[in-house]
């Protein structure tokens, strides 16, 4: 038997509750995971409270990441004791997720942890710290390097923002952050942002083209937001775009891109290619320092998720929010 956090539907409510499981209720696949730690991200908590159409199949167990020890495999990439952390593919919308003592899941999905990195790490990091990774990783390929001027990160304060910010100072670029709480502003100083700006700054007056202010931005946002910070994008500099916690639209014009050459790069970490993954895991590891892991993130138990669920809904939580299962 393992505790799960199950999800179910009555009358097209979303109903979610602590219970006991049998492992022959899990789904197929072909590592078993004893899960140690998961993590509560903005997408598991639209599906927890229903307030996102996540989850199309109840019952389900959320968790979109976790970190753990392989108990049993019929994969020869993996074997018992190995240490594994999980994001994406669907996992915890689709297939039971992380958010229990136990999980099911194909090979192909995991990735082993690369040296530095233990399970509650892994999951200080998880599937914000995977994606502010990649977001570093495509602006380095688009050229933007410290020397062209400072970086800006919008969604500052969220999982993925507070990573970025992290990362980009660590690599030794100039970072502004921007964010709707100001009580964040010295936690994201501690993190190496050089300024915090608010972001009303950035959802007023949304012009085409403005000033030209940043070489590059990782926008964790979306549609007003983007657009002007797409319009500010120096000559040639690029955005690494990856969320839409302020909407899925984007009111902006070509403008940006055929006359300053403004390149917007989409970055995804659910169906990211495994390659890419370890790569992005082995720099974290050696990226992020001990402060970061002390700074960024708060932990809770399973109990505790469904009222940390709708906080995050709310835009109520700063930074990493772990959940212990063991």
């Amino acid at each position: 038997m393992f505790k799960a956090l199950v999800l179910e539907q009555q009358d097209k409510q979303t109903l979610s509750s602590i219970q006991q499981l049998d492992e022959s209720a899990l789904p197929e696949g072909d590592v078993l995971v004893a899960v140690d730690y998961s993590s509560l991200n903005y997408k598991d908590g639209l599906a927890i409270t229903g307030k996102g159409k996540i989850i199309r199949d109840f019952p389900m167990v959320p968790g979109i990441d976790f970190a753990g020890t392989v108990v049993e495999s019929s994969s020869s990439d993996f074997s018992e004791g190995d240490k594994v952390v999980l994001t994406g593919w669907g996992v915890g919308e689709t297939h039971w997720g992380g958010m229990a003592e136990k999980a099911c899941v194909k090979a192909s999905q995991l990735v082993k942890l690369p040296e530095g990195l233990d399970e509650r790490k892994a999951m200080m990091i998880g599937t914000a710290g995977l994606t502010a990774m990649l977001c570093v990783m495509d602006l380095e390929a688009a050229g933007i390097t410290p020397e062209k001027g400072d970086i800006l990160v919008t969604g500052a304060s969220g999982g993925v923002g507070s990573v970025a910010v992290n990362l980009l100072a660590k690599l030794g670029y100039d970072v502004v952050a921007v964010s709707g709480r100001p009580e964040n502003t010295p936690m994201l100083e501690a993190l190496g942002a050089k300024r915090v700006i608010a972001r009303s700054e950035f959802t007023d007056n949304v012009r085409p083209l403005d000033r030209q202010y940043w070489a590059g931005a990782v926008d964790t946002v979306g549609s007003s937001v983007l657009a002007k910070v797409l319009s500010q994008v120096n000559y040639d500099g690029a955005v690494a775009a990856c969320g839409l916690a302020g909407g899925f639209d984007l009111p902006t014009t070509v403008m940006p891109f055929i006359l300053r050459g403004v390149k917007l790069l989409g970055v995804d970490s659910v169906m990211c290619p495994l390659a890419k993954r370890n790569e992005a895991w082995k720099r974290l590891a050696e990226l992020l320092p001990e402060s970061y892991y002390e700074a960024a993130c708060s932990e809770v138990t399973l109990e505790e998720v469904a009222e940390k669920a709708e906080a995050i809904t709310r835009g109520q939580v700063t930074g990493r929010t772990l959940i212990r299962l063991k």
